[in-house]
């Protein structure tokens, strides 16, 4: 088969749209590489990350004609030019991987976008007025073209019927892995020599992703506030830095908890792993999420999770996974505290969360959208 992607952010994103992007070609020409794989992008990128890619046998790289580019025009390709180019014509499917699908596609051809979130549909008020209309035209628009729209997870397939009333029937819930990165076992020389970079203590709790309003970091500073002194764990942020920081440092300052703090705001992807492997426990006390990567990076990693009730959670983090109320600091103390004193539990989470993400393993991917472009 000869299957195009939407494949902007697979050049030029490297956190959330763009990982997911290039998890899904990665596993497709591992898994499935009997197939050509074109990709459709604005502009290309040489990085680590798309280099070794975009060298695959199986791979084919398509920009705009130098008329779109002489006029900065790319993005306008992207939208109306794509339907036009010639490769296109070879196609049988043309996947959508972040949201949004060219218009005009020629009628053969089976059109699938992946939407990942609703978010700005849920939470308007965290968004600017603008963004969220532009945002809700696009995937709205994708979501009536496409044959097919694939959901992260039942949490993002249940918010299209209720927000864009897209028909069930319409819906394939297809979950996403994390950046095979995190399988790899750091030494722990790798581990010290991050924790000696970032002047980490030897034992610590880790939370990571934008600190905004959203992900919630206030409950886990009202939770270390609440544990003993002498059981409480400094406590590493790690993310995009946004105004919330202020309100963040504000309440630790207030709970006498803010020299437990350790905010880390430039860590470059490749240390993750060390970082995630030396941390005591992952906590995630986000109010909503599209899936929740973090969590997947954090059982990849061989350590224990608590995350919040509700939304997607426990679709990403399983059983094994310990669940609070995301406005109930006393619950996630609690809990916390259970992990941090009980080493059968610890082995116990760590355990059974390895064995539940072997749904999230590219190989499962691949065969699953497979069946998709091939149905």
């Amino acid at each position: 088969m000869n299957i195009g992607f939407d494949a902007k952010r697979l050049f030029n994103n490297f956190t959330g749209l763009g990982n997911y992007s290039r998890f899904v070609l990665n596993a497709l020409c591992d898994f499935e590489p009997g197939h050509h794989y074109v990709l459709y992008t604005p502009k290309t990128r040489k990085h680590p990350e798309v280099t070794p890619l975009v060298g695959r046998a199986q791979v084919q790289v398509v920009t705009p004609p130098w008329s779109y580019t002489i006029f900065k025009a790319a993005s306008l390709w992207r939208t109306v030019g794509i339907a036009g180019e010639a490769s296109v014509k070879t196609l049988q499917v043309f996947h959508g991987l972040s949201q949004e699908l060219p218009v005009n596609l020629p009628t053969g051809i089976k059109k699938i976008v992946t939407v990942h979130d609703l978010i700005f549909l849920r939470f308007p008020r965290l968004y600017n007025p603008i963004d969220v209309a532009i945002y809700k035209t696009k995937v709205n628009a994708a979501c009536k073209s496409a044959d097919v729209v694939v959901a992260i997870s039942q949490q993002t397939a249940q918010d299209l019927i209720d927000f864009l009333q897209v028909p069930a029937s319409k819906i394939k819930v297809v979950y996403q892995g994390c950046h095979p990165q995190f399988n790899t076992v750091a030494t722990p020389n790798q581990i010290q020599e991050v924790k000696k970079k970032y002047a980490l203590p030897e034992r610590f709790v880790l939370n990571v992703g934008t600190l905004e309003t959203r992900k919630n970091v206030l409950l886990l500073i009202q939770a270390l506030a609440l544990q003993k002194p002498a059981e409480r764990l400094p406590v590493v942020i790690v993310g995009k830095e946004t105004a919330y920081k202020k309100q963040v440092v504000e309440e630790a300052q207030q709970s006498g908890v803010l020299e437990s703090l350790i905010f880390l705001h430039e860590v470059p992807f490749q240390e993750f792993p060390a970082l995630f492997q030396g941390a005591e426990v992952f906590v995630y006390p986000s109010l909503f999420e599209g899936f929740g990567i973090p969590l997947v990076e954090a059982m990849a990693s061989g350590i224990p999770v608590i995350t919040s009730t509700g939304s997607c959670f426990s679709e990403a983090a399983g059983p094994g996974s310990l669940y609070v109320d995301p406005e109930n600091a006393e619950e996630l103390a609690h809990q916390l505290s259970r992990v941090l004193s009980d080493g059968e539990l610890r082995k116990q989470m760590i355990a059974d969360g390895k064995k539940f993400i072997g749904q999230f393993r590219p190989e499962v991917i691949a065969k699953d959208l497979m069946a998709l472009y091939q149905g």
